[in-house]
């Protein structure tokens, strides 16, 4: 039997303190252990990047990390873009209205790596910047345009 090691962290601002096996993915936590399905798994080799989370603020493949790695730090999913009663955050509803998701799957990940490119380039409505910060997520569906029209019109307003 493996040995399990103390993780303490932040997920979505609250503190979360488990045992687990060394081994164990960070997705694999967020999903399993937290019930956090909106960290979405698909290559498991860190290609697609459609399980990205912000860790400390910046975009990580969490199918590649261990959750012990993240031991005393933050980490946040998409989960945490909603408003405490569910409301949709000014980032979910450009996408809405921009209908910038079909399936949705790279979704929960496109907003976060969105949400990262807006914090840290307030104002900047380049598309060639957006498709560059967003070009580590793959979508099959949308042809990325309407996704970058969604963080466009998010950048607009700020």
């Amino acid at each position: 039997m493996t040995d399990r090691l103390p993780l303490r962290i932040e997920v979505n601002g609250r503190s979360c303190e488990r045992e687990l096996e060394p081994r164990r993915t960070l997705a694999d936590f967020l999903r399993d252990d937290l019930g956090l399905k909106g960290t979405h798994l698909a290559c498991e080799q860190g290609f697609c990047g459609n399980c990205n989370v912000l860790l400390d603020g910046e975009a990580v493949r969490s199918c590649l990390m261990l959750a012990i790695q993240a031991h005393g730090r933050s980490v946040q999913t998409v989960e945490s873009l909603a408003g405490p009663d569910g409301e949709l955050s000014e980032l979910q509803h450009a996408f809405m209205e921009h209908h910038a998701l079909q399936c949705g799957f790279c979704t929960p990940a496109m907003l976060l790596t969105a949400q990262e490119f807006l914090r840290d380039n307030a104002g900047v409505t380049d598309e060639s910047a957006i498709r560059e910060a967003i070009s580590g997520v793959i979508c099959r569906c949308t042809g990325y345009q309407q996704i970058v029209e969604a963080i466009q019109s998010v950048a607009a307003r700020a």
